[in-house]
């Protein structure tokens, strides 16, 4: 069992690095593909095909600071099922936190604080990190980047997300990567017969969660309205 709240935040800022996140099915998952990295349900007429364990594109070290997982729908139903990221989440077995898909641009928003660098010096892309502050205010950078900068509210709104801490003077490539955006999971309608497929990423579970489920929400496109959900769980394996 892992501890949550602050205490376990503070461990894992003492620890000062981000674990590699996979994603492996539980022997509940069901049938299980690729190698055992995947797993398959249905319902309602809809496939679901998830794999944790999948990301080989751009950047290498992806899985150190997001979890993306691996998604193909197949619609065998009568119905047009709605795609968007607000129906995919991870969901942790214990804290029961529900970890939503992020839209990849909306991670450029997660950057832009590296507009206002100094000049002649290339900031961190952010490196994903739980914070513990409990305060707003501009912080004062020793060493290269040396001078104040303003309070940053990352992806999530919380005002203890620090785009230098951790991360200098290591540069990691900002995201998203244009790998990112061609892999991505597209938002639209999936007819009946279709099948669409592409990367969710989701804020690194890593250290935070021994399991979780991937959940998928059925909308109608037409009407709106919800009939059912498909569950894949994971264990999270961290090195």
């Amino acid at each position: 069992m892992r501890a949550h709240g602050l205490g376990a935040a503070a461990l894992l800022l003492v620890a000062g690095c981000a674990a590699e996140t996979k994603l492996r099915p539980t022997p509940e998952a069901g049938v299980l593909v690729n190698g055992k990295g995947g797993a398959i349900t249905e319902q309602q007429g809809v496939r679901l095909v998830a794999d944790g364990s999948a990301w080989r594109g751009s950047p290498s070290d992806l899985e150190r600071r997001l979890t993306p997982v691996y998604v193909r729908l197949e619609n065998q139903g009568q119905r047009p099922l709605k795609l968007q990221y607000a129906a995919f989440s991870l969901i942790g077995e214990e804290s029961r936190f529900r970890y939503t898909a992020l839209a990849p641009l909306s991670l450029q928003k997660a950057m832009s604080a590296n507009d206002t660098a100094p000049s002649g010096v290339i900031a961190p892309a952010g490196h994903w990190s739980v914070g513990v502050g409990v305060g707003v205010g501009s912080s004062y950078v020793h060493g290269p980047r040396r001078g104040y900068y303003p309070p940053y509210y990352g992806p999530w709104g919380s005002p203890f997300y620090d785009p230098f801490l951790y991360s200098w003077p290591q540069y990691q490539e900002p995201l998203p990567t244009e790998d990112m955006l061609n892999n991505a999971l597209p938002e639209g309608t999936l007819e009946p017969g279709g099948t669409q497929q592409g990367f969710l990423y989701f804020q690194g579970v890593a250290r935070r969660e021994d399991a979780v489920t991937l959940q998928v929400k059925l909308v109608d496109a037409t009407t709106g309205e919800p009939f059912g959900a498909l569950d894949i769980p994971f264990q999270v394996s961290t090195h």
